[in-house]
């Protein structure tokens, strides 16, 4: 038997989601939601029993409507005195000297229309109610407030997601449907990416380096002649920012648990970041073709986090699929255009073109190469954009899959060729009517950042000192990052950052970030501030690298984050002071005192606990008293020197530093350890492998 889902039957009835919901409370089919499905047997009840009530009320507010318009014949044609008279200058309006009526043709107006016309009736402000000292404030006032507002450029800026989020309201006539923007989530290894390769039959985890998606990707797919585009965002925990960036672009969170695995880590922080952003999430729990699959734990679990699955009489949409076989792909896709229907997502293609940057990258023979998702307006080629500190002309406009197009409606994920430098990821992209507005507006903005880079610089450098003053200064590992895409730069930056965070003694200063291959004016800037350089899958020229070499500057190249957090955390875990720790490893006590060549005296001793060993450090108590504390620099057993001696035997113990040895004294010997602290991150590079 064929189902319909609730918000359907809304549409169809002409009723809200919600009032349907409620009404269908009244019929006692309790626990429903606007994406549970009903049976037609249902639905047709309610189509019967609503059917009379809806045509009552269409019948009842016919009636009012028609009460509340005039007869024609009713119609008042308006009088002389309402037609607009048109006044001389130096002359006085007709309603000033107009004469007043007599009292019998004017009616006295009762208290409710006194009433009801009260807020109508609006002094007009006049200068003459204000003396002109008043009025002089009042302009200077308001020419301050002028001075003081702050403009576009350098107020509060609001939220991505509030720049780019959906409209609301009434859709205008031009309004076109636009698809949704899905966002995958989860923990690494999940299945984020084969999720994603099983939808649009492409193979991304082939080509990435250790299995792990290096960077977000977008692409469209097209099921049931609706558009669909998705965001892939890695799930190494490095990519925290990239996750979190990816929920505030998004329609609709997939947020994906291997069935094996249950809700883990990452998982939770996907979650979170979906939650945040206030956007719907259907979980797709994979794997469940595995033997270990137990995909009633995974719901149980993320009950307990707040979402109930719509079984259980909660309204989060949960799917059972298996990504590698194909499995439940089609029920999925299925839930998201429902899910995608009940948003009623729609764009002004008419309307000023605005877009949020996914990624940018600098291509070797393209220039800045920008990912954009489209949220409103038409952009063609030849439009002038401005984006951040970058401006430019559209050159070419490139799909998903790479192929040229003119022109581009909201809600797609494009490829634009034309800014002038690469802008960083989540920036807002706008169009300007002329390039020199958009460069203008470019040079104030890059103004606006110098200037603020200056104020931290001049900030630093009064925490420095106020540092080594107070002999708080600690060490400092100076970074220049360089990377294939701005999100993996900035994973990397918040990573040495998180890593440097988790001790007092270490603080990081990350230079210049930036995209592209490693530039001398990079190897400049190392030399001059001792910084090292971080190559994450980008080029290092030869000639860069000769440079580099004859300079001491070091460069670390990286393809898998992973490697490069290990190695980071190494070289910062060897900025660490040491850690020195003292355990005694045994006692003696001194039977008698003799001379021995080389030393003025030597203690006889008898060993009573542990072991003696030459080079330990030598503690001699008397009775409750410390008396010398030096090292053990001889230690004979009878007629040999030995390096070390254990409990019970007798032994002859010597130190170049202590004569005054008496009958009685307790040594003790102790060994001092070295150990090189290590930072403790939340399973970086356990995350990682597994």
């Amino acid at each position: 038997m064929s189902k319909t889902r609730v918000f359907q039957l809304a549409k169809e009835l002409g009723l809200q989601s919600q009032a349907l919901v409620q009404a269908l409370g009244l019929l006692g089919i309790e626990g429903v939601t606007p994406a549970s499905p009903v049976d037609e047997e249902t639905a047709n009840a309610v189509r019967e029993l609503l059917a009379e009530q809806l045509a009552k009320a269409q019948e009842i507010a016919q009636a009012e409507v028609t009460a509340e318009v005039p007869a024609e014949s009713e119609t008042v044609a308006p009088g002389p005195e309402e037609a607009t008279l048109e006044v001389a200058e130096g002359e006085v309006a007709a309603e000033e000297v107009r004469p007043e009526a007599p009292e019998s043709l004017v009616p006295e107006p009762t208290e409710a229309e006194e009433k009801e016309a009260e807020p109508e009736r609006v002094l007009p402000r006049r200068p003459s109610y204000f003396d002109q000292d008043m009025l002089r404030l009042e302009r200077q006032l308001d020419l301050l407030a002028g001075e003081i507002q702050p403009s576009a450029e350098t107020g509060p800026r609001a939220s991505l997601r509030e720049l780019i989020q959906r409209p609301k309201g009434a859709r205008p006539k031009q309004a076109v449907e636009v698809p949704p923007v899905v966002t995958v989530l989860g923990h690494v290894d999940h299945g984020k990416t084969t999720l994603l390769d099983s939808i649009r039959h492409t193979q991304v985890t082939a080509s990435e380096d250790g299995g792990i998606t290096q960077h977000i990707g977008a692409s469209e797919v097209e099921y049931k002649g609706k558009r669909i585009v998705f965001l892939d965002t890695p799930g190494h925990e490095a990519f925290t920012q990239l996750r979190a960036r990816g929920a505030q672009v998004t329609d609709i969170a997939v947020l994906i648990v291997a069935a094996n695995d249950g809700v883990m880590p990452q998982t939770l922080e996907a979650l979170n970041h979906a939650k945040a952003a206030g956007v719907p999430i259907i979980v797709a729990i994979n794997k469940v073709d595995l033997p270990d699959a137990n995909p009633d734990r995974v719901r149980q679990q993320l009950a307990d986090h707040g979402l109930i699955p719509e079984a259980w009489g909660g309204n989060t949409v949960m799917v059972e699929i298996s990504a590698l076989q194909g499995t439940g792909i089609e029920d999925l896709l299925d839930m998201i255009l429902v899910v995608a229907e009940m948003e009623e997502l729609w764009a002004d293609p008419t309307a000023a073109f605005t877009g949020v940057v996914v990624e940018a990258l600098v291509d070797s023979s393209r220039g800045p190469v920008v990912t954009v998702l489209t949220r409103s307006g038409t952009l063609r080629v030849g439009d002038v954009l401005l984006c951040g500190t970058g401006y430019g002309r559209v050159r070419r406009i490139n799909d998903w899959r790479g192929r040229a197009i003119d022109e581009v409606g909201p809600g797609r994920a494009v490829e634009i060729i034309g800014l002038n430098e690469v802008p960083e990821a989540g920036a807002i992209v706008e169009r300007i009517d002329s390039i020199r507005d958009a460069r203008r507006i470019a040079e104030q903005r890059r103004q606006a950042e110098q200037q603020e880079e200056r104020e931290h610089l001049a900030r630093q450098r009064v925490a420095d000192v106020y540092a080594e003053l107070t002999s708080q200064s600690r060490k400092v590992l100076r970074a220049i990052i360089k990377a294939d895409v701005w999100g993996s730069a900035e994973a990397l930056v918040d990573a040495i950052h998180r890593l440097a965070g988790t001790t007092d003694e270490l603080d990081v200063d990350i230079l210049h970030m930036g995209v592209g291959d490693v530039s001398e004016s990079d190897v400049s800037l190392a030399v001059a501030s001792d910084a090292s350089i971080i190559a994450f899958r980008v080029g290092v020229p030869t000639a860069i690298r000769q440079i580099a070499d004859d300079e001491g500057v070091t460069i670390q190249e990286y393809q898998v984050i992973y490697e490069a957090l290990e190695a980071i955390q190494r070289e910062l875990e060897g900025m660490l002071e040491p850690i020195y720790h003292e355990d005694r490893i045994g006692r003696a006590e001194v039977l008698q005192v003799f001379s021995v060549r080389g030393f003025q005296s030597v203690a006889g001793c008898r060993i009573t606990e542990g072991r003696l060993q030459r080079g330990a450090i030598l503690v001699v108590r008397r009775g409750r008293e410390e008396v010398f504390r030096g090292t053990i620099d001889s230690l004979r057993h009878f007629d040999r020197a030995v390096q070390q001696i254990e409990a019970p035997n007798e032994c002859g113990v010597g130190s170049n530093a202590w004569n005054d040895w008496r009958p009685g004294d307790i040594l003790e010997a102790w060994v001092r350890t070295e150990t090189r602290p290590t930072l403790k991150t939340q399973e970086a590079n356990h995350s990682a492998r597994s």
